[in-house]
């Protein structure tokens, strides 16, 4: 009959390969025709399977409601294990677990916590039939996937999740040998290389070195001649990987992930892969946002082109959840931005932020929606238009948001990190009391420290460490004396994590940091504290070289200057001669054009030294420190200027 004749031919168009994944919308549509012509009595493992295909469609179907594919997809593939049951069809039913557990994986909607939970059982199930013994390649493929899911678990301690993927993926080499299977070999080194990026158990530094190590065995297969999509997938891991690397030159790291990036892009054109052209240049965005070499100005610049180019793929209509990453991606380097007006920087960033929550909702997206909240809130904390108070009162409310999601149970990393976010807005607070938001802020790093401990956050245990040391040095209550050795304990605590071999640059922030701290000291010889500040100051320079870190090597040059200029130890006359010097230097990045107001701030400082000046005319010296006074002030008319200029835009 005609209905007969119609399912015969959905049934041969569904046979048929798919050569475009644009066309799984069509697939779709034509399994769930033909699961209306097709009655399930009688024709049950049809019925299944049609299921099944339908799960697969709606999973690989870029087009439409992603969460709402999702769902539908597990929905079928619960359909489809009505008849798949281990008893009468083990493997089926195997399979259909590994393809459920992958939709779960995927799941966007409900509790991503039990999404997960939910996908590692039916892993664990699918491995009840698919044993070493008698599937080994369904098993090495099933313990792969098993690998993804604890990679992402939430559930249970992290450290040791990681450590279960990192397992599941050797267990898969086992079978999945370089020789018998090297597609399948290399695309497990990429999954082990994932899991290792993400360790926490271990040397960080060596947890990324066998990243790249493991990245670099898949390249050996996944060469541009034979695999070119792997090739360029793997490209683009290893660029993140190197974004990230600890050892080695930091500056030299980026370039190598920027020069990656590229690689990929070689095979990644807009033309033949626009979705996969789209994620490297919202990648190499990421690069360029945190490039030091070349002049970081036109690297921003260089970034909001890159996020702009991936917009053009990334729409909203039809890559929902990519446009609000990018959005997201591109509020940060709003924020970073140097070129244009600051002010209306910061108001692109709130705006690219607003532009992301449209599509990040509570409801759909729950975590990305407290990661954008996360994202709002700093960028409010870095507002200059309205009013000062008023933003940090929406940067603290947008934290508040997050911690909404971001909850102890379910995501500890991430409640710890917002926690520490918002001790940091605290630390700034206007309204309310001063002091007891300096409380507010110390208790929420030591919240934060019951997650983050030495053993298993040495990175962010180490970071927050350094943040209380600057909340102890402005705090209010207390002795301030104690306050002050607070601060340098907390310093020197970072400082057993963050050394100079493994963490570069945080090692040199620290520094600049235990020299401000010292410089602030009350007990001990105050001649000897200020020399210990020159001397964590001269250490940090060590590594904020005017060449890599051009900003953070005129701050250090700055706070070096002051130091200098309140030296005891020494001849005076020498020492206001070395802060003129390291004021000079502090200038020649600290320009007019560029940085306008530490430009401002760094000649009122250069003019006080003058004032102070012993060597020289001293008629002449007077007379430079009021030249630097009177560009200052001249400059400070048109920044008050401005900034009431900008208050009456946004407060007609």
């Amino acid at each position: 009959d005609q209905g007969s004749g119609d399912l015969q031919g959905i049934l041969q168009a569904l046979a048929q390969p798919v050569r475009d994944v644009r066309q799984m919308g069509q697939r779709v549509e034509l399994c769930r025709l033909a699961l209306v012509l097709l009655s399930r009595q009688g024709n049950e493992e049809l019925w299944a399977a049609l299921q099944m295909t339908l799960g697969n469609s709606l999973t690989q179907n870029p087009l439409g409601d992603r969460a709402g594919n999702i769902e539908d997809a597990i929905r079928a593939y619960k359909q489809s294990l009505q008849v798949y049951t281990r008893k009468d069809f083990p493997e089926d039913w195997a399979m259909t677990q590994n393809n459920l557990a992958n939709a779960y994986s995927e799941c966007i909607r409900g509790d991503r916590t039990q999404n997960i939970e939910d996908a590692i059982a039916s892993y664990e199930q699918a491995l009840q039939v698919y044993t070493r013994e008698d599937f080994p390649e369904d098993w090495a493929m099933t313990q792969n996937n098993l690998a993804a899911a604890y990679k992402n678990r939430i559930c249970g301690n992290r450290a040791q999740n990681i450590e279960d993927a990192i397992a599941a993926c050797e267990r898969a080499l086992q079978v999945y040998t370089r020789e018998g299977f090297p597609e399948d070999w290399a695309m497990t080194q990429n999954n082990l290389a994932a899991a290792y990026r993400k360790r926490i158990r271990g040397n960080r530094a060596q947890n990324i070195e066998d990243t790249i190590a493991a990245y670099e065995q898949s390249l050996q297969v996944n060469t541009r001649e034979d695999f070119p999509e792997d090739w360029a997938m793997t490209q683009n891991n290893l660029a993140a990987t190197y974004s990230e690397r600890i050892r080695g030159d930091r500056a030299q790291n980026i370039e190598d992930a920027i020069a990656a990036y590229e690689q990929a892009l070689q095979v990644y054109t807009r033309e033949d892969f626009p979705e996969d052209w789209a994620m490297t240049q919202n990648n190499l965005a990421n690069a360029y946002s945190e490039r030091i070499r070349g002049d970081r100005a036109q690297n921003i610049e260089d970034a909001i082109a890159a996020y702009e180019q991936a917009l053009q793929v990334y729409t909203r209509e039809d890559f929902p959840e990519d446009w609000a990453m990018t959005q997201n991606n591109l509020a940060a380097a709003y924020k970073n931005r140097i070129r244009g007006d600051r002010a209306q920087n910061i108001e692109d960033a709130i705006a690219a932020c607003e532009q992301s929550l449209q599509v990040y909702t509570r409801e759909d997206f729950p975590e990305d929606w407290a990661m954008a909240q996360n994202n709002l809130a700093a960028v409010y904390f870095d507002r200059i238009c309205g009013d000062r108070a008023q933003n940090i009162e929406d940067a603290i409310a947008a934290y508040e948001r997050a911690l909404q999601v971001y909850t102890r149970e379910d995501f500890p990393e991430k409640w710890a990190m917002t926690q520490n976010n918002l001790a940091v807005a605290y630390s700034d607070r206007i309204r309310d009391d001063r002091a007891q938001n300096i409380e507010d802020a110390i208790t929420a790093y030591e919240r934060v420290l019951q997650m983050y401990t030495r053993e298993d956050f040495p990175e962010d245990w180490a970071m927050t460490q350094n943040n209380l040391a600057a909340t102890y040095k402005n705090r209010i209550r207390g002795d301030r004396a104690q306050n002050i050795e607070d601060a340098i304990t907390a310093c020197d605590q970072a400082l057993q994590v963050y050394t100079r071999e493994d963490f570069p640059e945080k090692w040199a922030a620290t520094q600049n940091n235990l020299a401000a701290v010292y410089s602030d000291r009350i007990r001990g010889d105050r001649a000897q504290n200020i020399e210990d500040a020159i001397a964590a100051y001269e250490r940090a320079l060590q590594v904020y070289t005017r060449e890599d870190f051009p900003e953070k090597w005129a701050m250090t040059q700055n706070n070096l200057a002051a130091a200098y200029k309140n030296r005891i130890h020494g001849d005076r006359a020498q020492n206001i001669e070395d802060a003129i010097d390291a004021y000079e230097r502090a200038l020649q990045v600290y320009t007019r054009e560029d940085f306008l107001e530490k430009w401002a701030m760094t000649q009122n400082n250069l003019a006080n030294a003058y004032s102070d000046r012993i060597r020289g005319d001293r008629a002449q010296n007077i007379g430079l420190s009021w030249d630097h006074y009177a560009a200052v002030g001249e400059k400070c008319q048109q920044i008050r200027h401005r900034r009431r200029n900008r208050s009456k835009l946004v407060n007609p």
